[in-house]
């Protein structure tokens, strides 16, 4: 009886685990497609490119939507004099009051940090900016880059290395993002308006192009059969990996990681930015780490 009581135990951990509706490692092609500009989106073996010149950026979308789950990409960022540009991976919905939870990389002059800026919309209310210097070069390597979605959070992630969490605060009067499906995006485009130093170093064009690097597409997430409906990922009754306590909440180790990441390489939280709101917002005051 042990041993079937430990089979049986077995057994729902991989029912669990094995909800994410999308196959890990898929090809480019298999989970996205171009979304504009589609002759600045090239394919070459594994490694899908991006790339922005005087006449246009690019992007790509998911071909389906989800409710929940994990998307990770691994991207290696613009090389060189990146000034005025912005790299963007991100979930969104739709319409003028949608969800969408940002990873935005800001350009930088040759030998300066790159920044990563993350920001978190809902119910079309964003104004959540958070930006951070990475503590690599982004631009030699390809690193992962993952958003997990729970009904308990978002959590956005660097190599496995929790560098935000915005947590579900329903309880506290603030509305939280569980009712929208959401697509996966990507783009690159020229933003030298506030990107780098607030708009003051200017894009080089003899630089471009300036080309963004893509491989190993994952999303282990709920999709929905259509947008408006969420019946299949939004049930009570259903069961995911990242509902589970476990992983929906950050482990003691995550907690130092992400203490690390605040303490040595953040350096703006809209929290603290009281020129901005002089009212600390509701939900500043409840989080334990933004």
């Amino acid at each position: 009886m042990v041993g079937m009581g430990w089979f049986m135990c077995m057994l729902m951990m991989v029912c669990v685990v094995s909800c994410g509706e999308a196959a890990p490692g898929a090809k480019f092609e298999e989970l996205y497609r171009s979304s504009w500009a589609m002759d600045h989106c090239v394919n070459d073996g594994e490694v899908t490119k991006l790339k922005l010149d005087n006449s246009s950026g690019a992007g790509f979308e998911s071909r389906s939507k989800y409710l929940f789950g994990k998307v990770s990409i691994q991207i290696k960022l613009v090389e060189g004099d990146s000034a005025g540009t912005v790299t963007a991976f991100y979930m969104s919905s739709e319409g003028s009051n949608h969800n969408e939870f940002d990873f935005e990389f800001l350009g930088n002059t040759t030998g300066e940090p790159y920044i990563v800026q993350t920001n978190v919309y809902v119910n079309g209310v964003g104004n959540r900016e958070q930006r951070l210097n990475l503590w690599f070069d982004p631009t030699t390597e390809f690193h992962t880059y993952s958003i997990l979605w729970s009904k308990r959070s978002v959590v956005f992630m660097v190599d496995e290395t929790p560098i935000r969490v915005h947590k579900n605060l329903e309880d506290k009067g603030i509305p939280f993002a569980k009712d929208q499906a959401m697509g996966v995006y990507s783009s690159i485009w020229n933003a030298d308006d506030w990107a780098t130093q607030g708009g003051l170093v200017k894009t080089d064009w003899s630089h471009a192009p300036f080309i963004a690097s893509y491989k190993d597409f994952k999303i282990d997430a709920c999709e929905v059969p259509t947008a408006s409906d969420l019946s299949k990922c939004s049930g009570e009754e259903q069961r995911f990996w990242w509902d589970e306590p476990t992983v929906s909440e950050l482990s003691l180790h995550q907690n130092h990681q992400l203490i690390w990441v605040r303490a040595n390489h953040m350096i703006y939280d809209y929290c603290f930015d009281a020129a901005r709101f002089p009212v600390t917002p509701l939900e500043c005051q409840h989080h334990r780490h933004l």
